[in-house]
Formats: C-alpha cells, structure tokens, sequence
C-alpha cells in the first residue's frame, strides 16, 4: 500500500459526514457569521483535482475547511496535512482526511509531496493546505508560503490550484466574523518551483488584500452569508434591551450592529 493509499483508507467518509455538520455547529457557536466574499466561490471543473492554497492566520482555519468543505464542495474529497506531532494526540482526524507531515524536514518534504501526488490522481480529491505554514498575520506583506506547495503545483498536472483567504475581524457584536475569499482558479504543471513559488505568494497576497479592503468596510452584503451564529452583547445589556423592545411590543433583535437575521 502506498503513503497516499493509506490515507485514503484511514479517510471514513461517513465519520467525514457526522464530523462536518457538527463543525458547523461548533463554529456556529463562535462567531457572529461565515461569510464568503460574494462572487468569488470557484468555478471548479469537476474531472480535476483541486489544490485550496490558503494564508493561516489563526487556530480555526482547518474548521474553516471543514465548514467550506460541507457547505460548498460536500461532493469532493477532503484531505489536508498536518503536523505529525500534533495529529497523534488527535488521531481521530486521520478519519476526517487529515495525515501527519514532518515540517521543515526533507523527510517531512518528501512525505508531503509523496502523500500529496498520490491523492491528487484521484479527480474528486481537494487538498486544504495552509501554505504559510505558522501563524501569520493576514496583514503582515510580503507574503511568504512554504515551499512545499510550489513543488507539488509544478509536477502535478491538470489539477485546479486555488488560493484562500482568511480572516477573523471584530465587527459590531461580540463575537468575530470569519470571512473568506477564494482568489482565481490556476491550472497546475508546468514551469519551474520558483516561478510557481512568485505566482502562488503574489495570487494568495492579492486574494489577502481584496478581503481586508471587503472586511474594513464592515458591510455584511460585500458577502454571501454561509451561516449565522452568536449574536448581541449578552448580560444585563441584551436583558435591558430585551426589555425594551417588549415595552414597545417589537420584536428583539439580538444583533448589535446593523444585520438583522
């Protein structure tokens, strides 16, 4: 069996389908919404495999996958690395499609590319990569990926490479928002790793940049929402204010911003 084979073995598909709609759940519970930047959801054919070349900005990317995952491309198969160390105190996510790599390591490069080309001779799989590799501030220029994502877009032919931003921004409620923006769709293959390294930094800091001036803004219709979560202040605040929409005989809203459900 080879490493690329023994990950798709250990992925359930129905643990995949338990796992996905509780994430939701889970995320729903956290932030005030998920919100996609309107227009930009990928036009991806389905006969090709599919690359997501994301920025990672935070803790709650890989549940970001996962929410895009169920709620957008439910028909792909999800898979992703992650940092072997990490992965063996949560074992279970090798259920979900996730599989250990070694960073910063030839072995751990070798793995990923190995793993990776595998997976990708299969059409229905999309690789969710965090291409940054740690924690990086969306706004921290120029952007700079591992280059372990460049080496498998240049030999891996015919596969749709799509990069992902991500961002985590207070508005007006106490929870965040989590916004996403996918950037153009990129045919893989070809050219050299350093060509495909400058085009890959230069598409995922441009699909960066068009989310931050959307997030600024603060404008919930700049998105498509693709759920709803936690809203108002919570307390004596939103107990007041509750009540103060009883005496008028309205209907309490809980946001404190502008959006109404």
């Amino acid at each position: 069996m080879t490493p690329a084979e023994a990950v798709r073995s250990s992925r359930s598909p129905r643990i995949v389908r338990l796992f996905g709609p509780y994430m939701c759940r889970y995320v729903a519970r956290r932030f005030h919404g998920v919100r996609l930047a309107r227009g930009t959801l990928p036009d991806l054919p389905p006969d090709r495999p599919v690359i997501v070349c994301s920025n990672h900005p935070s803790w709650w990317d890989p549940a970001m996958f996962m929410v895009l995952a169920t709620l957008r491309f439910p028909e792909r198969f999800g898979y992703g690395p992650m940092e072997a160390k990490a992965l063996e105190q949560y074992g279970f996510m090798r259920r979900i499609g996730l599989f250990g790599i070694e960073p910063g390591t030839p072995r751990g490069a070798a793995t990923f590319l190995k793993v990776c080309t595998g997976l990708l001779e299969d059409p229905r799989t999309m690789l969710w990569i965090t291409a940054e590799g740690i924690f990086t501030d969306p706004r921290i220029r120029p952007v700079s990926l591992r280059p372990g994502i460049a080496h498998l877009a240049r030999r891996v032919e015919g596969a749709s490479v799509v990069p992902l931003a991500l961002e985590y921004p207070f508005w007006d409620e106490r929870t965040p928002e989590a916004l996403c923006r996918f950037g153009p769709v990129m045919p893989s293959g070809g050219g050299t790793v350093e060509e495909w390294q400058t085009r890959l930094e230069t598409a995922l800091a441009g699909t960066m940049d068009a989310l931050a001036a959307d997030a600024m803004t603060r404008d919930p219709a700049r998105f498509e929402p693709l759920m709803r979560g936690a809203a108002g202040v919570g307390g004596v605040y939103d107990l007041w204010r509750r009540a103060k929409a009883l005496a008028r005989g309205e209907r309490f809203h809980p946001e404190h911003g502008r959006e109404h459900p």
